[in-house]
């Protein structure tokens, strides 16, 4: 479940932004919903005749069972969205369905009073029932996540920032003799990247810096692609992902120094998914990330121009682009942190993957993918890769487990993480940065 598209935030009053900025995904409202979901069902499931209470349990049970049907059908028969959801999801659907249905009981044969008690507590259930699968995802902090609002204002980027070359000794250059000049946090904003070469249609890419970057003779720092996942939006990976927080943590442990972050627009829309590579069907999504996006960082902040000190985070669809891209790329990216990547490019169906976007042709497809850019490249002499996924995601963690066997025989240095009690979601996603961020910092030079 993937948050959706990104939109730009309109005026409100106190009230609305209240309620939009509403933390869903904490005990106090979570426990305060269930109740009132608890309570309004053993309402509803109470009637004066036993024979119209076993109607109403008999309704909820049905209910239930069709939602159960219905995950069942879409995920595990049809494998609609392309990844199985956990017990956890699957209850949550069922209940919200049972909910609706024993509401929808009470609508006949009953009181006015009862009918809309049933009415009302419509929402309430679809509500218990949304929260209750976003905990599971982790994806919404707020309905302003749901909604694809923007958190974040237009980054004030300076001037005087441009590309110092490798070799720059960063603490050297910092001009920061007392350290309580740095700042305890970096900031994050957005940004306007355009496709001067690529003409890829990307939304705004949001960009992290780190509290050293905002001194006043910032160093070259190393620079992390962020890609969120499909459907999805760059602001995904801060929202949903904490990138901002978890490089805010690492900076507070090492002077200030963190990488600096740009999530970029690799889909171009929530609903496309280029794949990261250039095509007639999808647009130039490739040359928009490695030609246009490296171009824009490269003069307009001060980073490194080592490929050591340049990396690719990504999840679901964006971490298949990480992994693309640092095993093709090698010359432009020392390392790749990929949460539930895929095997390689792909719709899901070859046939259609072929002739969409690769413009027909099954050999430049299959040159398209990791193992076989992997092989070509071997040996590696400077690369990390770290592969992730969800314990109780088969599918995904059995292409990571490939991954990692490809990458270790053309002599990358991979590592492969599993994420106890998590599956295709973003809590897999914060794990994979927690636990697999310290080897690609220090492969950029930070860190201990």
């Amino acid at each position: 479940m993937p948050p959706s598209t990104a939109s730009t935030p309109v005026p409100r009053g106190p009230v609305l932004n209240w309620l939009l900025t509403l933390r869903i995904d904490k005990p106090p409202f979570l426990i305060a919903l269930d109740v009132l979901a608890a309570v309004l069902a053993l309402y509803l499931l109470i009637r004066p005749t036993w024979k119209r209470t076993l109607a109403g349990l008999t309704a909820a049970l049905l209910g239930g069972l069709v939602g159960w049907f219905l995950v069942w059908l879409l995920t595990d028969a049809m494998d609609l969205f392309g990844v199985a959801l956990t017990p956890v999801t699957t209850l949550w659907t069922a209940l919200g369905f049972g909910g609706v249905s024993l509401a929808v009981a009470n609508l006949f044969r009953s009181r006015w009073w009862r009918k809309v008690i049933a009415i009302v507590s419509i929402p309430v259930f679809l509500a218990a029932a949304f929260c209750g699968i976003n905990v599971d995802f982790g994806a919404y902090r707020n309905l302003n996540d749901a909604l694809g609002v923007v958190p974040y204002k237009a980054l004030d980027l300076h001037t005087e920032r441009g590309e110092v070359v490798a070799g720059t000794d960063w603490k050297a250059t910092a001009g920061v003799g007392d350290p309580g000049a740095i700042p305890a946090k970096g900031e994050v904003g957005t940004v306007r990247i355009p496709g001067t070469e690529s003409r890829f249609p990307a939304r705004k890419a949001v960009v992290y810096l780190p509290p050293i970057a905002l001194t006043a003779n910032p160093p070259a720092l190393p620079v992390l692609y962020a890609l969120s996942g499909q459907p999805g939006a760059p602001a995904d990976m801060f929202t949903a992902g904490g990138v901002g927080a978890a490089m805010d943590r690492f900076a507070a442990a090492h002077g200030g120094y963190a990488p600096i972050v740009v999530a970029a627009d690799q889909l171009g829309g929530p609903g496309r998914n280029p794949m990261c590579v250039d095509s007639r069907d999808y647009g130039n999504s490739a040359t928009y990330l490695l030609t246009d996006v490296r171009n824009w960082v490269r003069s307009n902040l001060r980073v490194s121009s080592d490929p050591a000190g340049w990396g690719v985070f990504g999840y679901s669809q964006g971490a298949t682009c990480a992994v693309q891209f640092a095993s093709g790329r090698p010359d432009l990216f020392g390392s790749a942190l990929a949460s539930s990547s895929e095997l390689g490019p792909t719709l899901g169906d070859e046939a259609l993957t072929i002739s969409t976007g690769f413009d027909g042709s099954k050999a430049a497809y299959e040159a398209a993918q990791p193992a076989a850019m992997m092989t070509k490249n071997a040996p590696y002499r400077d690369s990390v890769m770290v592969f992730g996924a969800g314990a109780n995601d088969a599918k995904y963690s059995a292409f990571a487990r490939t991954l990692y066997g490809d990458a270790e025989r053309a002599g990358v240095r991979a590592q492969l993480l599993s994420s106890p009690g998590t599956a295709h979601d973003w809590k897999t996603v914060r794990y994979v940065l927690a636990h697999g961020f310290p080897a690609i910092a220090a492969q950029m030079g930070l860190g201990s």
